[in-house]
């Protein structure tokens, strides 16, 4: 007879909006599972709020070292701006504590290796919140792609065509390289094709161009991008906050079916669509049809699986060479967008300017001292 396993007692690091309307939630749909204790934040006003949100027992504190010495939790939910994740990421692994941190996880491949030496250190894990990943309708794509159901992937479009506006960029890190690593490509296209790359596995080569297009921003604000995929894919690649119609979509087209996602910021099984080519026999495609249970994509659904992980002592998904590819991707799309060549997988290394800033210190590019 196997013992129950423990609660997990979890500690949060930001108290914004991401960490109230996502993960606290999320928390309470595996209260069975997890107890929150403790939560971070410098702005005491928000954190007496969170805290008067989330129950009295949930400890405050201003600040992570203070947080981590007195509480030593098993998890840390890191929701904070992109300029910080690496650091409290690292500060929790050292501390014995696994992590799910916001996206980007970190700036730069040499900030992502600085993680991967703190879990091998430890021995623990840190996960990057790509939620929409673990909905049903993702979960069974990418099965039936994985076993050959639809045919061989052949040509693909990962479309994240959002609007912001100039009061989005008025926060002070948004837009800039220091704080958020990037533009859309890092902050809001991410999540897609992160997507993208778990359905139709490594890529081969990116060529690709950014843009100011619009917004007074150090980084880009629209993106686009070619890719070639091992399994020989070709796909485009759009990150876009300039389009008023907003969308997030995802079609691969097969030798037997069109996969379609069509959704903004998460999706259910109705989101997804099959079109079998004209040579399917019906009763086939019939059983391409999205399973009965709708989990959607969701903060609630990544946890889980974090949690069965950590249930198992397994790394968990979202962690390690899967969220090492997603940020690898990002870094050869602004090289590519910036030198103008392709760039291939597994290029960008110690040494290479785009290893330690998605700027690439580019001339053009690279952030300037203000006035």
């Amino acid at each position: 007879m196997s013992l129950p396993v423990p609660r997990r007692r979890v500690a949060v690091i930001g108290t914004g909006a991401i960490v109230t309307g996502s993960h606290l939630p999320a928390l309470r749909a595996h209260a069975e599972r997890v107890e929150l204790v403790a939560a971070v934040d410098v702005d005491e006003r928000k954190l007496d709020a969170f805290r008067a949100a989330a129950g009295a027992r949930v400890a405050g504190f201003a600040s992570t070292e203070a947080m981590l010495d007195t509480v030593r939790p098993d998890l840390v939910l890191v929701g904070t701006p992109p300029a910080l994740h690496r650091e409290q990421t690292v500060a929790a692994l050292r501390a014995g504590a696994w992590v799910l941190c916001e996206k980007p996880l970190c700036l730069s491949l040499a900030e992502y290796d600085d993680i991967a030496a703190a879990e091998e250190a430890s021995g623990g894990y840190a996960s990057v919140v790509f939620q929409h990943r673990y909905g049903s309708g993702a979960v069974h794509a990418r099965d039936l792609i994985a076993r050959g159901e639809l045919g061989a992937p052949l040509v693909a479009h990962c479309q994240t065509t959002w609007h912001r506006d100039a009061g989005y960029y008025a926060v002070p890190w948004r837009g800039r390289w220091a704080g958020e690593g990037g533009g859309p490509t890092m902050g809001h296209g991410i999540h897609q094709y992160d997507l993208l790359l778990h359905l139709l596995g490594e890529w081969e080569e990116v060529r690709a161009m950014a843009a100011r297009l619009v917004h007074d921003v150090e980084s880009e604000d629209v993106s686009t991008a070619l890719v070639r995929f091992r399994g020989g894919a070709l796909a485009t690649v759009v990150n876009s906050v300039l389009s008023p119609d907003e969308v997030s979509r995802i079609r691969v087209d097969c030798t037997d079916a069109t996969l379609e996602l069509t959704h903004l910021y998460g999706h259910a099984n109705d989101d997804w669509a099959y079109t079998p080519a004209p040579h399917v026999d019906p009763e086939r495609a019939r059983a391409w049809r999205t399973p009965a249970a709708d989990v959607p994509s969701s903060h609630t659904a990544q946890l889980g699986a974090l949690l069965d992980a950590f249930d198992t002592g397994e790394r968990p998904p979202g962690s390690g060479s899967e969220a090492r590819a997603t940020l690898e991707f990002a870094a050869a799309l602004y090289k590519a967008a910036f030198t103008g060549q392709p760039v291939r997988a597994g290029e960008i290394g110690p040494g290479d300017p785009y290893y330690a800033a998605m700027h690439g210190d580019h001339p053009d590019w690279a952030p300037k001292e203000r006035a």
